[in-house]
């Protein structure tokens, strides 16, 4: 059981997506390009998180997508099932047929497991997942700034 690439870059351009949707229209080009995913396989991606109503899409000149849907409202448990991604960590998918068509003796086990992934995954919204992007990105802008500033200092006081 894991996560494959197919969540992960699902969920992934959700981010990107929800991030910038307020300047308008999000192109899947943008966010390939950004992310570094290919484009067809984004195209695929967003065809199903269309049909699950987490993004629309915008035609014409300036068209992309949008979120369909207020990101505080998306969890990453819906994204994950909107791209069909099993998040299954027994051996039998859950028929309970795991050893010669019987119940396995740690089938409780994996089953107690799908349901902590599937509650945490539930749990985290996108409006999670972006605030903690810009956290990091204010963080590294002060940062930046501190450094920036540490630096025109020393220049200044080698000028005096």
């Amino acid at each position: 059981m894991r996560l494959t690439t197919k969540g992960r870059f699902a969920v992934t351009a959700m981010i990107d997506l929800a991030l910038r949707c307020a300047e308008g229209p999000v192109t899947l080009a943008g966010i390939a390009d950004r992310q570094k995913i290919s484009l067809s396989y984004l195209e695929q991606l967003f065809g199903k998180l269309r049909r699950f109503e987490l993004v629309s899409s915008v035609r014409g000149p300036g068209g992309g997508y949008a979120l369909a849907r207020d990101m505080a409202s998306i969890t990453v448990a819906d994204i994950i099932a909107a791209v069909d991604e099993p998040l299954d960590a027994t051996s039998c998918g859950g028929k309970e047929n795991c050893k010669d068509e019987h119940r396995c003796m740690t089938h409780e086990l994996w089953t107690n497991l799908n349901r902590r992934m599937y509650e945490y995954l539930h749990s985290v919204t996108l409006a999670n997942l972006v605030e903690q992007q810009r956290a990091k990105a204010a963080q590294v802008s002060v940062l930046h700034d501190e450094r920036s500033g540490a630096s025109a200092k020393g220049v200044i006081q080698a000028t005096a």
